[in-house]
This record gives C-alpha cells, sequence and structure tokens, in this order.
C-alpha cells in the first residue's frame, strides 16, 4: 500500500523471525508446523530484505497473518484490541480528559476512572505488542548483518540499501522503546539483535538505562538514515530520527529526573529547517488520502493504513467507527456505520472558549450533551469529527463495503515540533520569540488568518494549544504527566477518579503496571511502585 508495500507474505515473515527472550509470554504460532520457507530460502531473493523492512512498519499497522482477525499475532484478547495504535491510543486517551468511551468492554473503563490493575487486558495486549515489534526488529538486524550479507553474497547498491533498512528498523525498535520507557516506565529487559536466539530471561532496566539506550540508538542510527524528505513515504528519514530523540528530550525529567529541554531545542531546529511544511488545511491531515493530498509533507512518522491491504479493527478503523453515532451523518465519514462509542468531556471543550472561528474546534453537537451523566450514553458528551474515510475530494476510502478506512496515523508532524519548540523555550527562557512565531503558525493554519495570534504565551497555554491541535493523536498522556496533572489534584476532569465532577488520583498512576503475565513469565521483572 502507499509507496512501501506493507502487505506482503506475513508468513514468510514469520518463517524468518525466531522469537526469543521473555519481556511477556507472547503465544506465537510456530513456523514450522505450516511448511514455510526457511530463511535463507526467503533471504535468497533480493527483493526480501525490503519485503521484510515492510513487515516491520506493518508491525504498527495491521495484527495477524490473515487481517482483519483470525490468525492474530498475538491471542488472549480480541484481535482488534492487540492493535499497536488502537492499544497505545486507550493508553494515552482514555486515561484523560480528552476522551471517554461508551462499551463495558472487559475494564475499559478502569481507564476513565485511573482505576486500572496490573491483571488488565487491555495494558497487557500493549504491552506484548510492544515485545512483540521489538522481537521481529531483533530479528531483522541479526539477518542483516555483514556476516549474514557476506555468505549469502549480498555487495553493490543492495548492500548500501540493506545499511538504510538496518538503520529504519533500529529507528522502529527505538519507538517501541520508547512506548515501553513512556508508559512503563521502562522497567522491561533490553533485548537487542545481540542478544542469544534462544530462550532466556533479561534483566530489568531502570528508567535511566532505558532512556540512555534509545539515546545512544538515535544518536547512532541517524548517520545511515536517508536525508530529510528523500525517502518514499510512510518511511523514515533522519528527520524522524531527531524528532523522536526531541521528544525523549522533552520528557526526561519526567523519565529520569534530568531536565533536557534545552538539548531537545536544536534537535527541533533540525527538524523545522528539514523541508517538512504544514499543510494549509487541517482537517485535511485526517482524510483517506492524507498519504497524498498534501498532508503527508508535515507527517514526519506515520503509520500507513489502507482498506484493501492492512485491514484491522484497530487504528484509524477504529478512530473513524468508534466516534460515529448518534444522529452523526455516516456518508460523511466514509464508512458503513458508526460503533457509538468514544466522545470527549466538557473539560476538553472549555479549551476552545466557544471559538467557531478554529478549525481544530470539530464537535459534533447535535443531540449531544455537554455534560456526561452516563458514560454508557453516546449522547452524553460531545462527539468528535476528526478522523474519516473520505478523500480531500469527498470519495469514500477504498473498502466498498465501508468497513476499513484508509485514513494513515501521524504519530510525528511539524505542528507538534513548533509546540514542542515553544514549551522548551519557555522552560528554558531561550528564543522565546522564535516559539511564539511558531506557535503563531500552527494558530493560522487553524484559524486561516492572523485572527487567531497570540503576543504572549505561558506553559498553561501551551499545554491547552497542545491539547487543541493534538487531541486524539496520542498526546495527551504524556502531555499532562509532564505537566504533573495526569494524577493528584490540581487538574481535575469529568470521571477522573471515578467521580462525575473528577477527584484526585495517586502519582503512581503516572505509569501503567507491568502486566502480571508478563511478571509470571520473567521472574527478573519487579512491579513498578504502588500497584
Amino acid at each position: 500500500m502507499k509507496n512501501i508495500n506493507l502487505k506482503l507474505a506475513a508468513g514468510l515473515m514469520l518463517a524468518a523471525f525466531t522469537f526469543s527472550s521473555c519481556l511477556n509470554d507472547l503465544d506465537q504460532s510456530d513456523p514450522s508446523s505450516v511448511g514455510l520457507p526457511t530463511v535463507e530460502e526467503l533471504y535468497s531473493k533480493p527483493e526480501a530484505y525490503k519485503e521484510t523492512l515492510a513487515k516491520l512498519y506493518a508491525g504498527f499497522s495491521t495484527t495477524g497473518q490473515d487481517g482483519p482477525s483470525g490468525s492474530p499475532d498475538i491471542s488472549g484478547i480480541d484481535e482488534g484490541f492487540s492493535q499497536y495504535i488502537r492499544g497505545l491510543w486507550l493508553l494515552q486517551e482514555l486515561t484523560t480528559d480528552e476522551a471517554v468511551i461508551g462499551w463495558n468492554d472487559q475494564t475499559i473503563k478502569d481507564f476513565h476512572y485511573q482505576t486500572w490493575s496490573s491483571n488488565d487486558n487491555f495494558i497487557n495486549a500493549t504491552f506484548s505488542r510492544l515485545d512483540f515489534e521489538i522481537k521481529n526488529c531483533n530479528e531483522y538486524l541479526r539477518q542483516t548483518t555483514d556476516v549474514k550479507l557476506d555468505a549469502r553474497g549480498v555487495t553493490g547498491d543492495l548492500r548500501t540499501e540493506i545499511a538504510a533498512y538496518r538503520a529504519e528498523a533500529r529507528f522502529l525498535r527505538a519507538v517501541s522503546y520508547w512506548h515501553f520507557l513512556d508508559l512503563f516506565g521502562g522497567r522491561v529487559g533490553i533485548v537487542t539483535e545481540n542478544d542469544p536466539t534462544t530462550y532466556f530471561l533479561p534483566k530489568q532496566a531502570t528508567a535511566q538505562e532505558m532512556f540512555d539506550f534509545i539515546d545512544t540508538e538515535l544518536t547512532d542510527l541517524v548517520t545511515n538514515l536517508k536525508a530529510p524528505r528523500t525517502n518514499e513515504y510512510p518511511r523514515v528519514d533522519k528527520a524522524a530520527a531527531w524528532m523522536l530523540r526531541a521528544k525523549l528530550y522533552l520528557n526526561a525529567q519526567v523519565y529520569t529526573g534530568k531536565a533536557k529541554y534545552a538539548e531537545a531545542m536544536p534537535l527541533l531546529t533540525q527538524v523545522i529547517n528539514s523541508g517538512y511544511a504544514l499543510h494549509d488545511k487541517y482537517d485535511e491531515l485526517f482524510l483517506a488520502d492524507n498519504d497524498k493530498n498534501g498532508a503527508q509533507n508535515e507527517a514526519i512518522f506515520a503509520v500507513a493504513f489502507d482498506g484493501l491491504r492492512t485491514k484491522t479493527y484497530g487504528g484509524t478503523t477504529f478512530l473513524v467507527h468508534a466516534p460515529l453515532g448518534g444522529s452523526m451523518p455516516v456518508a460523511e465519514f466514509g464508512v458503513n456505520g458508526g460503533w457509538g462509542g468514544v466522545r470527549t468531556t466538557s473539560a476538553f471543550v472549555a479549551k476552545f472558549n466557544n471559538s467557531t472561528m478554529d478549525d481544530r474546534s470539530n464537535f459534533y453537537t447535535s443531540g449531544q450533551s455537554l455534560e456526561i451523566t452516563d458514560i454508557g450514553n453516546f449522547g452524553d458528551g460531545y462527539a468528535i469529527k476528526k478522523f474519516k474515510n473520505v478523500t480531500s475530494a469527498g470519495v469514500k476510502g477504498s473498502d466498498a463495503a465501508g468497513d476499513f478506512v484508509d485514513t494513515d496515523f501521524a504519530i510525528f508532524r511539524l505542528a507538534d515540533a513548533y509546540l514542542m519548540y515553544a514549551e522548551c523555550a519557555l522552560r528554558t527562557g531561550q528564543d522565546i520569540a522564535n516559539g511564539l512565531v511558531y506557535v503563531n503558525k500552527v494558530r493560522e493554519r487553524a484559524y486561516g488568518s492572523t485572527a487567531g495570534d497570540v503576543t504572549s504565551m505561558n506553559l498553561n497555554f501551551i499545554l491547552d494549544e497542545r491539547a487543541r491541535e493534538l487531541h486524539w493523536e496520542g498526546h495527551r498522556r504524556t502531555d499532562l504527566v509532564r505537566f504533573g496533572k495526569l494524577t493528584g489534584g490540581s487538574y481535575l476532569w469529568p470521571y477522573k477518579g471515578n467521580t462525575p465532577t473528577g477527584s484526585p488520583t495517586p502519582s503512581f498512576r503516572n505509569i501503567f503496571p507491568i502486566p502480571t503475565r508478563a511478571l509470571a513469565a520473567n521472574p527478573l521483572l519487579v512491579q513498578n511502585p504502588g500497584y
């Protein structure tokens, strides 16, 4: 799909990869039982190196060997729940003021209430998905060493390309390790391609060790990534590595107790000057053709979805269907119906101060109440019309049935870099004037003019501006933790702490527990404090 074919022979990838170590007790298929080719047979074809790289990218979008369900990567939970972006979204958004969900699926409402436990199946699924992606990346790196390539007689242009492929694989692995750090405090084992391929128990890392590993990896691998804006979409380039490293530094005080805001600023300057550009229409960033309508020029790292070739009940299929319900016009969203689940809270609506000029104020209010008295009632809470499966020309996505969605999901985009720079400028007292310029660039796109420009800013404004610009894109929990507002009582919103008006929650919930299943599988792991 798109430019890099993410719908490849997943069975071939399974044949190549022997999953080892034990971060978690994943139930995985035995490739020897289904007549798949050997590793050497697979890599006898020059194209296999790019195809298996595509599988690493597909690890962020697909959920199994078939799709949308039936042959999952991870067993023990609904396959759609185990999808990378959906799992990340649940943990990053439902725990905050930006989203509630009306369903009674297992323990899903515990995220609103901040009452989850180490037995939570959604937390375990996300933990397992991160682990699975890392294992895939590790095996790809084992199969592309100089020793392996020499033995296979790989030379010339392909050899040069594989060096870039390896850097991309290391970047994707770093993303998953960053998610381990951000969500779980990094307290898992650090396993790389240099570790044994037989079963072993990795020792638990500290947050500092995980931070240092990711930082070192990104510093090293960037050399072999392609220059900004020269790789095919949605493959990553040097700007993606700079952005991830800036994210690491932006949250360094949370992760390690040592602030690195000043160190983030030159990285963000490199990103901002790398050739990416704000797309002129905010709503087109979240449409079915956002890989080619100009929005791709803002996406520094995006996860590609295709309604025909990456079928999943997670990802943007979830983000289009789940918020659609009530009297919302189904045809506007390019799918065959809504799932009537996700809305937002009055605390988030208040960030817009009733502004109708701001294009990011994309609420659906007809038949919806502002306040939530019953989370299970879709009519309680405004709906949000952000992600859609129609093109900028109004054409429905590629799946004629309207089940699955073409819209890509941007993990990093340029507007985020602008707002990160402004925040770092405020926190360090350095270059605040440029930070303000960047904020106003973002707001001018939202307002369509300079009507929304501001002449000053503070940290509370930046936190709110990040919510306005980046809501439902998987950033909110991380932002609230950094600002000291996810837990405790300094900021309350409806149903935080399991009360209608919100109540304080304990600070240990700034990170999630290591799943009970992971602790049972690896006795070297110790539970996060408080759980």
